[in-house]
């Protein structure tokens, strides 16, 4: 236990501050992901941000408690530790080929069997957006070693992120091994490329439209929490119009239409993951549900959305992000959501110029 603290301190700490020689390498590409916007989500955009979207992006799902302390951090960093620590003999435990079929290689099909789904969304091309953004962030704001802080905060978020959804259950998974030395590197490989940013970036118009996380004081409990990602593609025989995507811990596809105004409403269709559960040999599962979206965007940046499914943890959840609703020369974001209780949810995020990353919610 003390090797891994040491490991994990280092990965946190160290590595976003070392590396004179990768600092002399930092080029300066155009910007793909974060161009400092003051208004949509892209104002809410902050390491803090993700970390917090990112690592507890597990309490968007019923069966998981939205109170920070109901985690528990240490059986999952145990567990997470446990498996990644000794790669082989969890690969070997669920056995090579259910491993590569089913975490790896995008073959295996059914809800139980494509376990590779989220990690090619999420940690792939998620986690790889999300790397670049961060470079972007960090040289937007005039930090030093931009890709050195990237790594770090990423570290943080993923191993956060395995550490939650590993709070509970016991024994070998082979999840974080296929995250953590497969996805998560080859993501950072990927999106090192100016190719694959230019592409991913302004031909499918892959944006960050994470939530604006919400604190809960009575209860210290997080909501409006989670990740989620947005593509758009025209085809050249069309206008204004162009397919639509958007996910996180769902997948919905659909339409985008480009205003006059300038601004583009999308809606989309699809499921959203409602439960997490073990299943055999230590994999995970889950069960989902139908869902559907609205959203209003200017340039990429998401000015409003309104999400309603049939799960029942956030059944509606409506965000209206800085910019929208302006008071003055102010201009805070908004969320209502319908939480697991029937209880209706309110949260207002702050979004003062450089600190946005956290918003107040109550409950009625």
């Amino acid at each position: 236990m003390r090797l891994s603290a040491v490991v994990l301190c280092f990965v946190i700490l160290v590595l976003p501050v070392v590396s004179d020689a990768a600092s002399e390498q930092d080029s300066l590409p155009p910007a793909y992901f974060y161009r400092g916007l003051d208004y949509g989500s892209e104002a809410t955009t902050h390491p803090l941000t993700l970390i917090l979207n990112g690592g507890f992006n597990v309490m968007q799902l019923t069966n998981r408690s939205n109170r920070i302390k109901d985690m528990n951090y240490q059986n999952g960093w145990e567990r997470v530790w446990h498996n990644i620590s000794n790669p082989i003999a969890s690969i070997e435990h669920e056995g090579w080929g259910n491993f590569m079929r089913m975490e790896i290689l995008p073959f295996a099909t059914g809800l139980e069997s494509a376990r590779y789904f989220p990690n090619y969304t999420l940690h792939l091309l998620g986690g790889g957006m999300s790397y670049r953004m961060m470079i972007e962030w960090y040289r937007y704001h005039g930090f030093d070693h931009p890709k050195a802080w990237s790594i770090g905060t990423m570290a943080i978020y993923h191993m956060l992120n395995e550490v939650t959804e590993n709070s509970y259950g016991e024994g070998y998974t082979t999840d974080p091994v296929a995250d953590v030395y497969f996805f998560d590197i080859v993501s950072k490989v990927l999106f090192s490329s100016d190719s694959v940013a230019r592409f991913f970036g302004e031909t499918l118009n892959l944006r960050d439209w994470s939530y604006m996380v919400s604190y809960d004081l009575s209860t210290h409990s997080l909501y409006n929490v989670g990740v989620s990602y947005s593509m758009k593609w025209r085809p050249s025989f069309w206008d204004r119009t162009s397919f639509f995507y958007s996910f996180g811990t769902y997948g919905q596809g659909g339409l985008s239409w480009k205003l006059d105004s300038g601004n583009s409403v999308s809606v989309s269709f699809g499921f959203r993951a409602d439960e997490l559960y073990e299943l055999a040999l230590g994999a995970k599962g889950a069960t989902f549900k139908g869902a559907a979206g609205i959203f209003l965007d200017r340039e990429g940046s998401l000015l409003g959305s309104l999400m309603v499914t049939t799960a029942k943890d956030h059944s509606i959840r409506l965000n209206l992000y800085p910019g929208l609703v302006k008071f003055g020369d102010w201009s805070p974001g908004f969320f209502v959501g319908l939480n697991t209780d029937d209880h209706w949810m309110t949260g207002i995020n702050i979004a003062w110029p450089s600190w946005q990353p956290l918003g107040l919610v109550t409950t009625f």
